[in-house]
Formats: C-alpha cells, sequence, structure tokens
C-alpha cells in the first residue's frame, strides 16, 4: 500500500490531522466505533485522556487483527460528548496518538454527540484503513 498525506497550502495548518489522505492497497478495513470498553465488556477510565487512550487502543487491535499497522489508517472519526473537553486535552491526546499510532495522522474529524451508547463513554473512534 502507498499513502500520500496532503495538506494543501491554502488551508489553515494540520495540526493533529491530515487534510486528505490518498491511498492505494488492495485492501480496504471498516473500523467499527471503539469506546473504552475492557475485555469483560465495561468502560474503564473516569477521565478523556484514559478513555481515548483505551479506545484507541482498541481500535488499533481491531485493525493489527485485520492485518493492518496504524500506517494504513486513512481515515479516524472521534466522537466526543464534550468537544470543549476534548480540545482542552488536545497536547495529551496528541501524546497518546504519537505513543500508540506514531506521527503520520490519518484524515480525521471530532463530531460532538448527546452521548455514547455506553453511557459512561466520554469518547469514541471508528475509521477505516487501506493494506496492501
Amino acid at each position: 500500500m502507498t499513502t500520500e498525506r496532503v495538506n494543501p497550502p491554502g488551508l489553515s495548518p494540520a495540526t493533529g490531522f491530515t487534510h486528505a489522505v490518498v491511498a492505494t492497497g488492495a485492501r480496504v478495513v471498516f473500523l467499527a466505533g471503539q469506546t473504552a470498553l475492557d475485555a469483560d465488556g465495561r468502560i474503564v477510565g473516569a477521565t478523556l485522556p484514559e478513555q481515548f487512550e483505551r479506545a484507541l487502543g482498541n481500535l488499533l487491535a481491531a485493525l493489527r487483527a485485520a492485518g493492518g499497522t496504524p500506517a494504513d489508517l486513512a481515515r479516524v472519526t472521534v466522537y466526543a460528548t464534550d468537544v470543549a473537553a476534548y480540545r482542552t486535552h488536545t497536547a495529551e491526546l496528541g501524546r497518546v496518538w504519537h505513543r500508540l499510532a506514531g506521527r503520520d495522522y490519518p484524515a480525521m474529524a471530532v463530531v460532538g454527540v448527546v452521548r455514547l451508547w455506553d453511557e459512561q463513554a466520554l469518547v469514541e473512534l471508528d475509521g477505516f484503513a487501506v493494506l496492501p
């Protein structure tokens, strides 16, 4: 697979995301929404950064099980119950992303939602990847 990350100069600087990702490959993996559920189906983590780390880890575990790596991610959508809190924790969330997924960002969006399936969930991530 090849991935080209495109950040046109006429758009605002891409910080923590990429404006466009051009991916070529043979397989597309659609990743279901992942929250901070543990193996027993319980939400873990009391804070947004704790839950983000677990949700991202769950998303990456599903991707790896399908044969992919974080570099294969083409698109991730983050659903947050409190966008203001998400913005407040941006630097910490970025450090979590770097530690778990590396420095290459997919095309991303953050969407504010009233609530998620599990009432205790503060954040959910879904996405898709293109594998060789």
